[in-house]
């Protein structure tokens, strides 16, 4: 098969048996730097994305995708609201009440967000049913009238309550009475316990019926906002434009972008600089194939003049070695990705493994929400980072390649 002469000799250069075993050392560790640096980049960046998708599983499953509340911060007629929303997105909606408090018991005093829901409906739209570890399961007890609450499990550790007990919750409302003015309190039936599983919940939420709820913050027959469950997050902001376009003006609507903007904001801005850390290691890893293609051009420089006084072109000359540091580059890079994937495909069953074989658990469950190491390969990152790696290492070839193009016959064959 006809090969162009410079990558038929670049090739062969690359095959051949060097007699510098140095040069040939230094070529191989270029090879597995480039490998290590796409390897760890995929695999680090693959549980990054694993992180960041299960906090967001677990956030979304407490939180709605969007919501939508009156100019006055409520509602008056939900079930109108309701039908007026029209979206193929839209999955299922439920009314829900919201606002701040404090839990009482003893001496013991803490902040907390009440959150009033429809038993029948809130399953509809999150998964907080599901994360109640102690009492009747679910919100069956959570029943009108009866101002049952379901605390986090860590708010009921602080409280020092359990199923059962009772609490004090005192609403930010106040009543006048003939001794003045002073806070409204209510007696509340502790009748379930939930663990999400994140600390901002755990400790801070608190779960009643709406309709109790509605009548401690003093806004009866009116909800806080109507929560939308969507078919794709990742476009909340844009859908729940598109419904709020279709109600009348005087509504408004948020969606959870705009709720922890922050949150998921610091984490991109992890993964960006992850990504040029390590990004590092494949450029030290190039920066070795300049080391090894300098080193080839020096000891070929008799072979270099040989082919110029045959007629071969300086650009031809430049395009056998940077044929072989390419060659270095891409075998490096579809190692790496190979091993990359293949390793960022089984982290949970290869840490699980390793724990075992230690005997220590890396994340454990007392310490950390998150106790086992997650891992999300998302096929865009493989190609953004063989595509990088790939680049790096043609333009290291460069320069090498052009002080071989720039090798004077005459002075190469002179002490030959």
């Amino acid at each position: 098969m006809f090969k162009p002469l410079s990558i038929a000799i670049g090739l062969r250069y690359t095959r051949a048996k060097r007699r510098n075993h140095f040069i040939s050392f230094i070529s191989l560790t270029s090879m597995i730097g480039v490998a290590l640096g796409v390897m760890a980049l995929i695999i680090v960046l693959s549980v990054m994305n694993g992180f960041e998708k299960e906090l967001r599983e677990r956030i979304l499953g407490m939180t709605s995708h969007a919501f939508i509340t009156g100019a006055d911060g409520t509602l008056q007629d939900w079930q109108t609201l309701q039908s007026q929303i029209d979206s193929p997105h839209l999955i299922d909606s439920a009314p829900f009440v919201e606002g701040q408090a404090m839990l009482s018991q003893g001496s013991r005093v803490r902040g907390t967000l009440i959150r009033g829901v429809d038993p029948k409906l809130e399953g509809n739209v999150s998964t907080i049913g599901d994360k109640i570890i102690a009492g009747q399961g679910r919100f069956d007890a959570l029943q009108p009238g009866s101002f049952g609450i379901i605390l986090g499990k860590e708010l009921a550790i602080a409280m020092g309550v359990a199923t059962g007990g009772r609490v004090t919750l005192i609403t930010p409302h106040v009543s006048p009475t003939p001794a003045g003015v002073i806070p409204r309190l209510k007696r509340l039936n502790v009748v379930g316990v939930f663990e999400v599983g994140m600390s901002e919940y755990d400790s801070s939420l608190a779960i009643m019926n709406i309709e109790d709820a509605a009548k401690l913050f003093r806004i009866p027959n009116k909800v806080t906002g109507l929560r939308l469950k969507l078919d794709d997050v990742f476009q909340a902001r844009e859908i729940s434009r598109d419904i709020l376009n279709t109600l009348p003006a005087n509504y408004r609507a948020a969606d959870w972008t705009v709720q922890y903007a922050n949150f998921f904001r610091a984490l991109k801005t992890e993964k960006i600089v992850m990504f040029v850390i390590l990004l590092l290691i494949v450029a030290v890893a190039a920066f070795n194939i300049v080391s090894t293609l300098i080193m080839m051009v020096t000891d070929k420089q008799s072979d270099i003049a040989i082919l110029r006084t045959l007629g071969m072109r300086p650009r031809d000359i430049m395009a056998i070695f940077m044929v072989q540091g390419t060659l270095i580059g891409l075998f490096g890079t579809l190692i790496g990705i190979v091993a990359g994937v293949a390793i960022a495909l089984n982290v949970p069953t290869l840490i699980a493994g390793l724990e075992n074989l230690l005997g220590y658990q890396f994340l454990p469950p007392q310490v950390y929400y998150i106790s086992e190491l997650p891992s999300d390969l998302q096929q865009n990152d493989v190609i953004i980072i063989g595509i990088v790696s790939f680049v790096l290492s043609i333009l290291s070839t460069i320069y090498p390649s052009w002080r071989a193009s720039k090798i004077r016959p005459a002075e190469a064959l002179r002490y030959d």
